[in-house]
């Protein structure tokens, strides 16, 4: 007998091979790589050492293997096991019963803090924002678009978080100081040419409409308001018992709002990468998720369960085209190669053309605004409004033509379908985040330039006397026109064309069809307008409190619109793919919002005549002034930190853990490999036993008349320890008759 044959038992307790078991593909294959990494005498000698050249060898084996089962299964909780709930029950009073006291009052107090922190979180489940309207989206749609209003929930959470930092830090102690007892010291101005802030209060007779033109721009009585920057002119806030800094706060808490929105987005879009990672790194994987695992069972409506069946349909039918793509990329000639390289570079000039020129028409519309804005004869009402928003006006208008174009100019480009959306996708992220960024460029190129050479106060105080002010008069602008063009959209375009395709039945009306809810191209303006609220919070504390208000109403809008105008796209967005997509963009959005923000604070000269940082040449300075007035201890500590040799010493350690991470991620890497190869193999195994099943089925129709004494004599033969023995007998799963009779069928 061989000893690497796998075992049974038959019934005086004596371990057997099993021929059957023997003949598996998984143990051949292990035979195999022993024989690879051992010679056969080796194999032979270990194989005895570990099995023993007696029964009672392999007893031991077996039983020390039981023991350690029974004593995991004693070590899981109660709920765990693989009981009914009275077996669960004698079993929790058995254990009760031999515990002391003491830990009988231990484990009580901890079942109750489970159930009371159980409790808990279902309380702060149902008060969750949506949480009925998301379940019907949900039932009705899918998780796909699901997840496009989790992520404007999220934004509204995180914009409501960052008005209550500016809210608790910002204005209530200038509110709450006068009734506080409380004593403001004011940034003086010194009387220099720098310090001059004219007011933009409309005097005399106010006409309806300009309060309408001051409430649509930010201007006129709002200007000096706690809307923006300029109002918060308080230095020390003295109480009776403390002395806030109001500028230290101010830097402090726009460094808190971007840091927390840094770890927010970081946190969220961890668990979609591992999803995404997972996803994309075995194609048969992919295939084997959506036939057998790729229904959305939460859907409850009729034609959201045709869409779903159709978008199924739909991502194999993209998976198998990449396949061919991927078949006649590896099939191209040179000649092929370079004439699709050619054609790529010949339109990513065209792209690049197209994208410098947008940027060039919103350079130039800037400039124009500000110089019609300067005017002091002011044409009539529209035409004003017009300067005032001609900048967003054209950013609006770059926004809806580019992609338009970047989805024609991607079919002649030869991509996967996936690569398509991906790269137009970022095409549109880029001109969009970008358009924000030539618009401060403008701005900044306006403020830091004088006629007359250099600026004597380091920017053009006598067009900007508050330039921060200005910055987010124009980010508020931004954010009103982009609220304004979402709800005009939805209401003179998107309800029309459902009328039309509705009620009429000619030609155009079949050619439009009904509006598709796309995903990706709403994020994008959610984005949009995200990282614009980032940007302006410095410039203008309550625009967080404005985007929140705005993202909530922009909700209603959606499912309205959703419901009502729309239909979901055709081509299909999965949940798990579409949250970590979402999240990255806003990661990317968060990114560009820093940069300006770090350059307002750290490289251009603060306003003299308004705001909280009068006293200082640039915001980033209160924060050395404020450490150099603390204990010396503390001064050394934070100059520690801030060294070069703790910095040295940061990015080693950092270093080390990277590779430490890496290494470790490695090592699941190989154990998911090896894992994916035992699944493999245990298909094979049953692929097998299918057919020996076959076999033994169509041996038992031919020796049918002999049944009768095959049942008798498998009265005494020996019990294999196979899943099929309790439900079905033994004969007709051996291929082999048992090892101790001396024939084989």
């Amino acid at each position: 007998m061989d000893t690497d044959s796998v075992f049974y038992t038959d019934r005086s307790g004596k371990v057997t091979s099993n021929p059957l078991l023997d003949q598996l593909p998984s143990y051949q294959s292990l035979l195999y790589r022993r024989k690879a990494s051992n010679s056969g005498t080796k194999r032979r000698s270990s194989s005895r050492a570990r099995f023993g050249s007696s029964g009672s060898g392999k007893w031991s084996t077996i039983s020390k293997h039981d023991e350690k089962q029974k004593s995991q299964v004693e070590q899981r909780p109660t709920r765990a096991l693989p009981q009914t709930m009275a077996q669960k029950r004698a079993f929790r009073l058995q254990e009760d019963a031999e515990l002391s006291s003491w830990r009988q009052w231990r484990q009580s107090t901890h079942r109750y803090l489970r159930r009371l922190q159980d409790d808990v979180h279902e309380w702060l489940t149902a008060l969750q924002l949506w949480r009925g309207d998301i379940h019907l989206i949900e039932g009705m749609f899918g998780t796909g678009i699901l997840s496009y209003f989790s992520f404007l929930r999220f934004l509204v959470m995180l914009n409501l978080i960052i008005f209550t930092l500016m809210f608790s830090f910002v204005l209530l102690p200038i509110i709450v100081a006068p009734h506080a007892s409380a004593n403001i010291t004011y940034n003086q101005n010194d009387g220099g040419v720098c310090s001059d802030y004219p007011s933009s209060t409309r005097r005399g007779l106010v006409i309806f409409h300009e309060h309408i033109t001051d409430l649509l721009s930010g201007g006129g009585f709002l200007e000096q308001t706690y809307l923006f920057y300029g109002y918060y002119r308080a230095d020390k806030i003295h109480f009776p018992r403390i002395t806030y800094n109001l500028p230290l706060a101010y830097l402090l808490v726009t460094i808190a709002y971007l840091f927390l929105s840094l770890i927010w987005i970081v946190k969220r879009s961890a668990t979609g990468f591992k999803r995404n990672l997972i996803q994309d790194e075995d194609r048969f994987q992919s295939f084997c998720n959506k036939i057998f695992a790729g229904w959305d069972f939460c859907i409850t409506n009729g034609n959201a369960a045709k869409l779903k069946r159709s978008s199924l349909l739909y991502e194999l039918r993209t998976d198998l085209e990449e396949e061919r793509i991927k078949q006649k990329i590896a099939d191209r000639t040179r000649k092929e190669k370079c004439r699709i390289y050619l054609i790529r570079f010949i339109l990513n000039l065209f792209v690049i053309a197209v994208l410098a020129g947008c940027f060039y028409s919103i350079y130039i519309a800037t400039i124009f605004s500000q110089e019609a804005q300067r005017k002091e004869v002011k044409e009539n009402f529209i035409v004003d409004l017009i300067h005032e928003y001609l900048p967003s006006i054209v950013i609006t208008l770059a926004n809806f033509i580019t992609p338009l174009l970047f989805s024609v100019i991607i079919n002649f480009e030869d991509y996967s379908p996936a690569f398509e959306i991906r790269f137009t996708l970022m095409r549109c992220v880029f001109m969009r985040l970008t358009s924000i960024g030539v618009l401060l460029f403008s701005l900044w190129s306006q403020i830091t330039k004088c006629k007359e050479g250099p600026c004597v106060c380091g920017y053009n105080h006598l067009v900007y006397s508050c330039w921060e002010t200005r910055v987010g008069q124009e980010m508020y602008k931004l954010t009103v026109f982009d609220f304004i063009i979402i709800v005009a959209v939805t209401i003179f375009v998107e309800f029309p064309r459902k009328l039309i395709v509705k009620y009429c039945d000619c030609g155009l009306a079949k050619w439009l069809g009904q509006q598709e809810f796309a995903i990706p191209q709403n994020v994008l303006e959610i984005v949009y307008g995200q990282t614009i609220c980032w940007i302006g919070a410095f410039y203008s504390p309550v625009l967080p409190a404005i985007c929140t208000i705005k993202y909530f109403f922009i909700f209603y809008i959606k499912k309205v619109s959703l419901m009502k105008n729309c239909r979901p796209a055709t081509r299909p967005f999965r949940a798990s793919s579409s949250n970590f997509f979402f999240l990255g963009v806003l990661l990317i959005g968060l990114i560009l919002a820093c940069v300006p923000v770090i350059v307002s604070v750290a490289q251009i000269n603060c306003s003299q005549a308004c705001g909280p940082f009068v006293n200082y040449t640039t915001s980033w300075e209160v924060l050395p002034t404020a450490i150099s007035e603390l204990p010396s201890g503390a001064q050394t500590l934070l100059f520690t930190i801030s060294s070069e040799a703790f910095a040295v010493s940061f990015f080693v350690v950092t270093c080390l853990a990277m590779f430490y991470v890496i290494a470790l991620a490695g090592a699941h890497k190989r154990v998911i490999k090896q894992l994916r190869e035992q699944l493999a193999m245990e298909g094979r195994d049953k692929h097998f036993l299918i057919q020996k099943l076959c076999q033994a089925q169509k041996l038992s129709a031919i020796t049918s008349p002999g049944s009768r004494s095959q049942r008798q004599s498998s009265r005494s033969s020996p019990s294999y320890h196979t899943s099929f023995s309790n439900n079905f007998p033994e004969g007709l799963f051996l291929a082999h008759s048992p090892p101790d009779t001396s024939t084989h069928v």
